[in-house]
């Protein structure tokens, strides 16, 4: 295979070079258009059905290679070997840093360009390897029970525009090359977001007007109009009895039709297959009818196997051979575009070198980012430590929790894999020392798999890593870990959940978890249970919380705690940013880019879409912690904010201890609009600031910002009438400078 592979390039490469033996499709100089037409031309239906599946064989007739559109790179490239591993899209949203993660997602694309053109030069070219990659997820993260929610950039809609408009940027390239750098996908169309147990057969129902194209549409319009975003993948679940992969009223009057959209559709892995088999969508009657039902609706490229079925549906009359080239034009204009069919001699993104791959300044930018995402919750002054005092006696502080020493933990999902990894305990350590160590608990309960080193593997880059091994389990007690922890004074807690139990459909039947899911946002109980004992035993507690969604955490903030930090899933350099933070090496300026509500109670049912009484646009609650909000080691004051020639500008100043980045935001509300949302985030900027600082903060905040949902005329629009424009540093009412602002016809 690996041979017949390099024959094919060779081949190609040869036949391009050959001027007078080109065929149309083969020729750089045509447009991607005209030699898709040509291409076309020359194939069979069986050979153009082939090339609609992820995995497409090479054609070797025609000279054309084998690809695969499936690759992933939500945090950087995912499930292709070495790669460098970045913070969890939830906890990159939390930096509300759109530049950073533009920067993170070019380095992210070099590496991706770097392995493919290794990997074709090897012969290698599969799954994970090619130049389609199906990121970002831009839906919304409506409760955080689901599992998912962790790929996301939040739960406000403008974010998720905003800085999938960046990860886009970063993956496709500037705009001003011949060829995309890389293929990026916008997923998953339309209102998606658990249950996961559920997703092959839920059907969403009765949504309202206003909920579709104010929440859930948004970020996907942006992504298409203004980002040029060349793939969208079409979800799992039905809308109003139609599967998402097979909805004309998505995939064409919305997707195509009204918002322009001309790039490639492809379906989640085994979506189609839902359409037909039992205990599933059940609304074909069988593969080929379920295969012709997803083409006609304009899904082009399917994960799975189901279209090779597409022949049969068009022997028997289900579909015609001429509307599946609808599909097959896109696909190989597609192709063309990413130089897949070109020598490597014409795609200058093949000279980026192996060297881009997990090379220093990507670790940086992952340190970087772990630091800006990291959110302090709660301090009572105990932050920063001072490193030179624990150093001088180590034995007054002590790491404690499930989480300190777990390195696959920061990777969350759809992970790459990094040639060392930082743990919270190893960045602590490497400041002050050797301090004790207790793992005490899983994240579940008292007993832990006590772990030793095993094997050491020399990965494809020549670095070392070691196997570690179960050796057995270790049921712990509370008195012990008391017992334990008597010398020390202040003890780092590292805790909260892990992508093992929260994640893409699973496996999991815990205490508060389902299937990926979660049935409880309570911090689990025996993590609870310790931390009371060890405040009660008189340590100075720092809850440091791992999770890629909102936990509740009401008796840590009011009771058991001194500090509380929200890590996330702070990828692989993630213990260096902890301690950077810990230590007062970095002032923490993250703010939440998801409410934390204060417990279960305050939520919503899971299966329910509805956005009533969810997210900061419609709960009428007191959170614990609300949309935006961040502490840190310094404070700021907020002038009168102003409104004019379509920006916003406000005077911050730095009236704390230290040097600090705030990040300021401005909301929306239309006093008049009474169903509305009780304020909706329509701009941001970070402002870094000295000692004594002060600075005039300008906000882009052009017309079209103050677009909303017209209940009489059931659009998208602006509204001629007053605004409220609100600024401060989070979503919490009382914190926000507030002016009106008349908008004219």
């Amino acid at each position: 295979m690996k041979i017949r592979n390099i024959l094919l390039y060779l081949s190609l490469a040869i036949s391009t070079n050959i001027g007078a033996q080109q065929l149309p499709y083969q020729n750089p100089a045509l447009s991607s258009e005209e030699r898709a037409e040509d291409l076309l031309q020359r194939l069979t239906l069986e050979e153009k059905t082939r090339l609609m599946r992820n995995g497409s064989p090479g054609i070797p007739r025609l000279g054309v290679p084998p690809f695969d559109w499936w690759s992933e790179a939500l945090h950087g490239v995912g499930r292709n070997g070495i790669s460098t591993v970045f913070p969890s899209c939830i906890g990159m949203a939390c930096s509300f840093n759109d530049d950073l993660i533009e920067r993170i997602f070019t380095a992210v694309s070099d590496e991706a360009r770097a392995k493919n053109t290794l990997g074709r030069q090897e012969g290698k070219v599969g799954k994970y390897s090619c130049l389609s990659f199906w990121t970002p997820t831009i839906n919304i993260f409506r409760d955080p029970r689901w599992g998912r929610g962790q790929e996301s950039y939040g739960e406000d809609p403008f974010m998720n525009a905003q800085m999938g408009l960046r990860v886009v940027k970063g993956l496709q390239g500037d705009g001003a090359h011949k060829y995309y750098k890389l293929y990026a996908c916008a997923k998953h169309f339309a209102i998606h977001s658990g249950p996961e147990k559920l997703r092959h057969r839920f059907n969403i129902e009765n949504l309202p007007m206003r909920d579709l194209w104010e929440t859930y549409l948004p970020a996907f319009k942006a992504l298409v109009q203004e980002g040029n975003v060349k793939e969208v993948m079409c979800a799992y679940q039905r809308v109003d009895g139609d599967p998402c992969c097979g909805s004309n009223r998505l995939l064409q009057h919305i997707l195509r039709d009204e918002w322009g959209f001309k790039g490639l559709v492809v379906s989640d892995c085994g979506a189609i297959g839902d359409f037909w088999q039992p205990n599933k969508h059940e609304v074909s009657k069988d593969q080929p009818a379920a295969a012709a039902k997803a083409v006609l609706s304009g899904t082009d490229v399917e994960c799975g196997a189901h279209y090779n079925s597409l022949p049969d549906a068009v022997r028997r009359g289900d579909i015609s051979e001429e509307q599946i080239n609808v599909s097959v034009r896109r696909l190989l204009k597609g192709r063309i575009e990413l130089g897949n069919l070109d020598p490597d001699s014409l795609v200058d993104w093949t000279m980026i070198p192996a060297s881009v791959i997990a090379c220093k300044e990507h670790k940086d930018l992952a340190r970087e980012m772990g630091r800006q995402q990291m959110v302090l919750l709660k301090n009572n002054g105990i932050l920063p430590l001072n490193a030179s005092v624990i150093k001088a006696q180590p034995s007054k502080l002590m790491v404690i929790g499930p989480n300190a020493a777990d390195s696959t933990m920061l990777w969350g999902i759809y992970f790459g894999k990094p040639t060392h990894t930082v743990t919270p305990l190893e960045g602590i350590q490497s400041k002050v020392g050797a301090v004790p160590y207790l793992t005490a608990c899983s994240i579940t309960d008292m007993t832990v798999q006590e772990m030793v080193v095993g094997k050491s593997t020399e990965t494809a880059d020549g670095s070392t890593t070691l196997q570690m091994e179960v050796k057995g389990e270790k049921v712990f007690t509370i008195p012990e870990i008391l017992a334990q922890a008597q010398q020390a004074e202040t003890v780092i807690f590292v805790g909260g959940i892990s992508p093992n139990v929260e994640r893409e459909q699973a496996s999991v039947n815990l205490p508060g978890f389902d299937g990926g899911d979660r049935t409880s946002i309570e911090l689990p109980q025996v993590q609870r249970d310790i931390l009371r004992a060890l405040h009660q035993a008189g340590k100075k507690v720092i809850l440091v919380n791992c999770s890629g969604s909102a936990v509740a955490l009401a008796p840590e903030q009011e009771e058991t705690c001194d500090a509380i930090i929200q890590a996330w899933y702070a990828g692989e350099q993630g213990g260096n940013a902890l301690a950077d933070v810990i230590f007062g090496d970095y002032n923490p300026s993250g703010k939440l880019a998801v409410t934390f509500y204060k417990d279960d109670t305050q939520l919503p049912p899971f299966e329910e879409y509805k956005m009533e009484g969810r997210t900061y646009r419609y709960f009428h609650g007191e959170p614990l912690y609300p949309f935006g909000y961040g502490l840190s080691y310094t404070s700021y004051r907020y002038g009168k904010p102003c409104y004019k020639n379509g920006k916003i500008t406000v005077n911050v100043k730095n009236t704390g201890t230290m040097e600090g980045t705030e990040i300021v935001q401005v909301y929306l509300r239309r006093p008049a609009d009474k169903s509305g949302p009780l304020k909706t985030l329509r701009g941001y900027t970070r402002v870094n600031l000295k000692l004594g600082e002060s600075q005039t903060v300008s906000i882009d905040f052009p017309k079209e910002r103050f677009e909303n949902w017209d209940e009489q005329t059931n659009t998208m629009r602006v509204v001629p009438g007053k605004y409220e424009l609100l600024v401060g540093p989070s979503s919490l009412e009382k914190q926000l400078q507030k002016i009106m602002v008349t908008i004219e016809k």
